[in-house]
């Protein structure tokens, strides 16, 4: 059997090596010829899986895709030649929450405020929104959620209208798929009129897709609104942003929100899970045999918790300053933004650390880590 698998994948020979032969591939340009004789493709969300590149794949038996969205998926084309397909969703709400999260505790210290007190308007609730906003009310934030499908689907969370979160919110974290059309768009759903609405010091994080903020307006007003500071993870055009709008993010890096070792090693995973049951085979390998040992094993909390030691024990995990700078350093280059992506692979989860909760002075704290993810 004949895998062909994104070179940018993680944990694929561990899983997949027992089923076939694997070649891995340049997902961003793969070709029809690359796979017209492949019994499985795996890929990320930057290849664009549709007739063009199957037509002539017709050994295809499963297609995987290690990623929460399936918008670069031709899913009904899928359907109609009736082969199995499935993407990762949730694999990496973790590390996407954790993320928004350190980013908002990174810009609480730079600008010399506190994050508590603050509140937090969320943009699409699905399961990266949802990841932010349990670290958010971990931390004792007030949490406002915005999400029309979801309020229409019948979810029991209680829901504000987008233009009430603006004129409430003191950041506002962004977690939608990107839609083109239809009542609920979000292509563009933050538009020169939208940012228009931001409260003064509003703090705006993207770290969904690049096309939910209309990039060049957001430049235009940014330049006018040196207020509102920008966490942006990702970008119109990737891999080419905007030049111009890296200098004006406080945080910036190549769509990697959700690569903790953890989200990475669990997308992949449940591919393989996947791929088994549809072979009829057991799946025998397990999710944690395959991370490394975190060399920050325990560590040691012997007084109240601070904010600033909250942030010192969440760079212990993810360093966002770390990212920023390499970015900023490599975007501009040909290969920078994904050759960043791909060599990103140190950064952990929460629940890498083991805390000894003896040693922590309130129960408050103890609670509010736990619920954060330490162990």
């Amino acid at each position: 059997m004949k895998i062909i698998a994104d070179e940018n994948m993680p944990y694929v020979d561990a899983l997949f090596g027992d089923l076939g032969e694997i070649e891995y591939v340049n997902g961003r340009n793969l070709t029809a010829e690359q796979v017209s004789d492949a019994d499985v493709l795996l890929v990320r969300s930057v290849t664009k899986v549709n007739a063009a590149l199957l037509d002539n794949a017709q050994k295809l038996k499963f297609v995987g895709s290690a990623t929460i969205g399936t918008d670069h998926v031709a899913v009904d084309y899928l359907a109609a030649r009736k082969i199995p397909f499935t993407n990762a969703p949730g694999c990496n709400a973790t590390a996407v929450g954790e993320y928004a999260f350190i980013a908002m505790l990174e810009l609480a210290q730079r600008f010399g405020e506190n994050l508590q007190g603050k509140v937090v308007g969320i943009v699409g609730a699905g399961n990266t929104g949802t990841a932010a906003a349990k670290c958010l009310e971990a931390y004792g934030l007030k949490v406002m959620l915005c999400d029309p499908v979801k309020a229409e689907q019948g979810d029991s969370r209680e829901f504000v209208s987008l233009d009430s979160l603006i004129a409430q919110a003191d950041i506002i974290s962004l977690h939608v798929p990107i839609t083109k059309g239809g009542e609920h768009k979000t292509w563009y759903l933050f538009d020169e009129a939208r940012l228009n609405q931001l409260r003064p010091n509003t703090w705006l994080l993207n770290c969904c897709r690049g096309e939910v903020i209309d990039n060049r307006a957001l430049i235009a007003f940014k330049q006018q609104r040196d207020d509102v500071k920008l966490v942006l993870d990702v970008w119109e055009g990737e891999p080419n942003p905007m030049a111009e709008l890296v200098a004006l993010a406080e945080f910036a890096t190549p769509h990697i929100a959700g690569y903790s070792l953890e989200g990475k090693a669990r997308g992949t995973f449940m591919l393989y899970q996947k791929l088994c049951e549809v072979l009829g085979l057991e799946a025998n390998k397990s999710l944690t045999s395959l991370l490394p040992p975190f060399q920050f094993n325990q560590v040691y909390r012997q007084n109240e918790l601070s904010e600033g030691q909250l942030l010192t024990l969440s760079r212990l995990v993810y360093d966002l300053r770390d990212d920023d700078r390499k970015f900023r350093g490599c975007f501009a280059t040909t290969t920078g933004f994904d050759q960043m992506r791909k060599n990103h692979t140190y950064r952990r989860e929460y629940s890498a650390i083991t805390l000894k909760s003896e040693t922590l002075a309130t129960p408050a704290d103890h609670s509010m880590l736990r619920t954060l993810g330490f162990n």
